[in-house]
Formats: C-alpha cells, sequence, structure tokens
C-alpha cells in the first residue's frame, strides 16, 4: 500500500516531529474528515508500506530524519512558485526551499524528487510573460537536481473564491503558451513536463498527460512493479496512485489564499494549538466517543513470479 502524507496538509513543513515519532512507534491514527469518532490505525511498516509519498512547500525541518526514513521507499514532490506573501504568507524564503531541495536530491536520486509549480493563476502580479520568467529562473537553479515538473492550474473552489477573489485560471490560450514555454524551458534543463488533473490537451505541445503520480512513476521510485486495489480517485481526471493520506485538513499553517485544504484562519490556528507532537492522531488525543479500526494492509508489490507478495 501507499502512505500519503500531502494532500490534507504539509507533515514536512509543520509536523516532521510528530511524523519521525509515528515512524519510531511503528503506526499512525487517522481521523475520518466526515465521521469525526471514526479512526483508522495504520501500521507504518516497510513490509506492507511499500511507498510513503510526500509533498510540501518546505522540506527543510525533516531533513535531519532522512537516515531513519530509509528503511522506506519514498517519492517527493516540493512546490516552489514565485509568489509573494501577499499570497503564501507563511511560507519559507524560496531561495532556502531550492537549497533544501538540492539536499533532498543528494540524499536520495532525483528520480525521487520531483518540482511542483502550481497552482498557476493569473492576477495583475502574473500575466502569462511574468510565469514563463521565473518558472525559467527556478528550472535553472534545479537542473540536474529533478528530472520531474509537475504543473497545474488553479481551481475555484468556494473556498479559493472566497479567500483569494483576485486570483483567475489561465484561459485556454494562455495554458496553451504556457504549456510550450515550459516544455522548452523543461528541455532545456533536462526536465519532463507533467500535468496534475488538466485532461489531455495540453499533451499536443510535449506535456506528459498521463498523472503526477502515476503507477509507472511510482514503481519507478520503488524498483517494483505494483498491482493496485483498483479505486476510483476523487478528483476527476485523475490518474495517479494516491494513496492513503494521514494528515488532517485545516492545519496547514502555510496559510496559502489558493489553498483547497484550509477553511479559514481562525481554524487553522485552533487545530495546530491542538497539536500534540507525542500522539497518535496528528490533531489532539483519542476520546472515549471515538471508534479505532485496524486497516487491513498489504504490499501491492508484485514477486517475481508474478503473483502479488503479500509481505
Amino acid at each position: 500500500m501507499i502512505i500519503n502524507t500531502g494532500c490534507r496538509t504539509d507533515i514536512p513543513a509543520f509536523y516532521s516531529k510528530w511524523f519521525i515519532n509515528r515512524i519510531r512507534e511503528g503506526y499512525v491514527l487517522v481521523r475520518n474528515p466526515y465521521y469525526t469518532s471514526q479512526i483508522t490505525k495504520y501500521l507504518l511498516n516497510p513490509e506492507v508500506v511499500d511507498c510513503i509519498e510526500f509533498c510540501t512547500k518546505n522540506p527543510e525541518p525533516i531533513l535531519k530524519y532522512l537516515d531513519e526514513l530509509d528503511k522506506f521507499k519514498q517519492d517527493w514532490f516540493v512546490t516552489i512558485t514565485p509568489y509573494g506573501k501577499d499570497i503564501e504568507p507563511n511560507v519559507s524564503d524560496k531561495e532556502k526551499v531550492i537549497e533544501s531541495f538540492k539536499k533532498l536530491s543528494e540524499h536520495f536520486k532525483r528520480n525521487y524528487v520531483g518540482w511542483r509549480y502550481d497552482p498557476i493563476f493569473i492576477n495583475d502580479e502574473f500575466d502569462v510573460d511574468r510565469h514563463i520568467q521565473e518558472f525559467e529562473k527556478i528550472a535553472k537553479a534545479l537542473k540536474g537536481y529533478t528530472k520531474n515538473c509537475v504543473i497545474s492550474f488553479l481551481d475555484l473552489y468556494e473556498k479559493v473564491k472566497r479567500n483569494a477573489p483576485n486570483l483567475k485560471p489561465p484561459t485556454m490560450e494562455e495554458q496553451i503558451e504556457l504549456a510550450k514555454a515550459f516544455v522548452k524551458i523543461g528541455k532545456e534543463n533536462d526536465m519532463t513536463i507533467y500535468s496534475c488533473c488538466e485532461k489531455t490537451h495540453l499533451a499536443k505541445y510535449g506535456v506528459n498527460c498521463s498523472g503526477c503520480k502515476s503507477q509507472s512513476m511510482i514503481e519507478e521510485a520503488v524498483g517494483h512493479k505494483l498491482k493496485p486495489p483498483k479505486k476510483k480517485n476523487i478528483r476527476e481526471d485523475c490518474n495517479c496512485l494516491m494513496g492513503t493520506d494521514i494528515g488532517a485538513y485545516n492545519t496547514c499553517g502555510h496559510l496559502c489564499t489558493y489553498c483547497y485544504a484550509n477553511e479559514n484562519k481562525a481554524l487553522v490556528k485552533k487545530n495546530i494549538k491542538d497539536h500534540i507532537e507525542t500522539s497518535p492522531l496528528l490533531i489532539g488525543e483519542i476520546t472515549d466517543n471515538d471508534k479505532i479500526t485496524e486497516a487491513k494492509q498489504k504490499s501491492w508489490v508484485i514477486s517475481e513470479n508474478n503473483q502479488i507478495s503479500f509481505i
């Protein structure tokens, strides 16, 4: 199976000590975001966890724990965008994030660490030309440290409309112009450009539309063929193995205005205050009303005789 740490919050940036405590104790508890009294227990054991997926805007806090994580196969994405504090209030200095990216890449191999440039939006400060200029600067800085870059365009969820009314997705013409330029810059810097949940209309311009965490990409990271159970992704046009997310919504301290995972600042601040590094739950502790169910976990690795390896 796959453990995902990055769809609901940014665990490496804000909860790395909690996460390494979970690794050391060998399990994690995850509260159902829709039925909050339901909790699932997942073993954090490399015999059943085939890969841990990370997606972060700041890997620096977890770098000191990488040796302890080495027993797990891993797949990393680091998001680096050119936006300022008005859009990404608490994201670390981009130059520092780039340096942390390089350290991460040096620890693993560059095919394990990808760059995300998303979400892409248009406003008074960032038009198509500005995006192309900034994308090229970051691509040049990361040359030799990654071979993958994922792009996606702003999705106007209701909470995004409410929190960032001045941000607009690029038009179809703008998407095509950006795609053409990014593919060219990617080739110059030894990177393949992938799209995330953007259908296939950019494929004719050189964008790989197979998915940002497709099965083939995960297989390359883990070094084995996988046979995952059939599961429909929540997001339309998503072709990725997203795994089981152990994070929680409304807990990301970056407070980016375009974030789909945070409702509002007040709720995020409350949840961060309720975080306990030693708790098996990301936020709070177990209560008398909680029901804990142990997950049925199996490795998806296909053994040499082409049978699933149930380790």
